[in-house]
This record gives C-alpha cells, structure tokens and sequence, in this order.
C-alpha cells in the first residue's frame, strides 16, 4: 500500500528536488515490483527529463546505461511508431502490453486497431505496463514499467496487482516534474467562454462554416461571427485556427457524435 510519506517522496517540489524524487520513484517501483522505469514527460518531443544539474534521468536515475534501449529517449520517430506512446495518445487508464496486445482494465476499440506488429522492435521492449498521464494543455505524458530481462513478455500478475498504484506514482512525479520545470505561458487561465461561444467553436472544429452553425444553432451568420471572434480575444488567438487549437487544449471542445 502507498502511504502518503511514499507520495511526498516522489513529487519534486522544486527543481532541486527532481533528483530526489526521481529516485524515489525508481526504488518504490523496484522495491514493489521488481521492474525498472522509463520516464517522459511529453511523448511529442525528443527532450529527455532532466535534473537540476542536467543530468538526464534515464541514464543517471532509471538506469539505462548501455544498448540501444539506454537511448531511447534520443529518437523522436519512437512517439510516431512505437505503439507505447501511439496507445497513450488513445488511453488515459494504465494497461500493459506485448506482441499479442494491448490489456486494459476497461475495453477501449480504439486500441484494436493499433499496428503491433514488429513490437519488440518498436517499443523496444517485450512487454510493458504503461501509465498514460493526461497534463493540462494537451500534453501527454508516459512512464513505462520494463522487467530488467529483456525476454520477458508477460507482465499481466504485476499489472494486476500493481497497475493503479504504478500508474499513481507516476503521475504524482510526472506532474511535479512538469510544474517545477514549466516555461510561463501567455495566460489564458482567465478565460471564461460563454455557452454559445463553446456551441459555436464545437461546430467550427467539426468543419462547419459560419452559415452551416447559424443553420444549426438558429443563429444569423454575423451572429455566429461575433461569437468566434468573441472566443478569439478571450483566448489571445490570432485567428479561428489557432482559437480552435486553444480551445481544444483547454478542454472545451469535445467530439460531436
């Protein structure tokens, strides 16, 4: 069981807290399951994690040294082919998964259709259980959990019995990493867009021009206009793409069935 001690151990406080809590993290798993971590904090970009001397984690703290898995973190291609990061994209609980498929505690079809073929050669690795974590604006993190022999290919009892909690752990370090580290963005925190704001951009994203929504909503065209132009100054967007791209990453588009 994860005490609250344990919790305090692997969230970093501050950016000289990351060593420490990384390491926390790498000798609870261990200790738990027996498995070694492999950590990003953002599966769209090649920049490793790092501590606040810029020692990269995966290396100075998760323990991959030698090999071509030690530098996995150095080929961005691996968010665009691996199927790890691919099924996080479609996943927010935690699964594990090998050549013969993706295991989720939930059903989701999404996953079914992802290409496993070559897995060992792809993910590099023969099983994993992964945690996908969800950040704010878009972003997606992944921590993965590895067996240390490399010819392991089934990790369904630890899934099992450590899953949720694996997956807790990760996203109490991964979301402190990302705090403690983040760059100051334009603030949109503020922004509090109106109902019909929200009706209007929905059908935008979904490719309906400014006529199409007035059909739709009941709403004069210029009506419509207003609206999206409305959201773009609450979103300090430039145009309706970027307002759209905005909107979607804070969370107020959802998909129109």
């Amino acid at each position: 069981m994860i005490t609250a001690e344990t919790l305090r151990a692997v969230r970093a406080g501050g950016v000289d807290q990351i060593r420490s809590a990384a390491e926390a993290l790498r000798d609870v798993v261990s200790d738990l399951t027996g498995l070694r971590c492999a950590v990003t904090d953002n599966i769209a970009v090649q920049e490793p994690m790092k501590d606040a001397a810029g020692a990269v984690l995966a290396s100075a703290v998760f323990g991959f040294a030698s090999g071509d898995e030690a530098r996995w973190w150095r080929f961005p291609q691996l968010a665009l082919t691996s199927p790890l990061p691919m099924a996080c994209r479609f996943e927010s609980e935690p699964f594990w998964c090998n050549a013969d498929g993706i295991h989720t505690p939930t059903p989701n079809l999404l996953l079914s259709a992802l290409d496993l073929s070559n897995f060992r050669e792809r993910a590099l690795t023969s099983a994993a259980i992964v945690a996908p974590i969800h950040l704010p604006f878009g972003q997606i993190a992944a921590a993965s959990f590895l067996s240390p022999d490399p010819g392991v290919d089934d990790l369904s009892e630890a899934f099992e019995q450590h899953g949720e909690t694996l997956a807790l752990l990760a996203r109490t370090f991964v979301a402190s990493y990302v705090k403690v580290t983040e760059r100051r963005r334009p603030s949109v925190a503020a922004a509090l867009l109106s109902k019909r704001e929200v009706e209007c951009l929905r059908w935008a994203a979904a490719g309906k021009t400014n006529d199409e929504i007035g059909m739709i909503l009941g709403l004069q065209r210029t009506t419509v206009r207003f609206h999206i132009r409305s959201a773009s100054v609450k979103l300090d967007a430039v145009n309706r793409d970027q307002t759209l791209f905005k909107a979607a990453q804070l969370g107020f588009l959802a998909m129109i069935r």
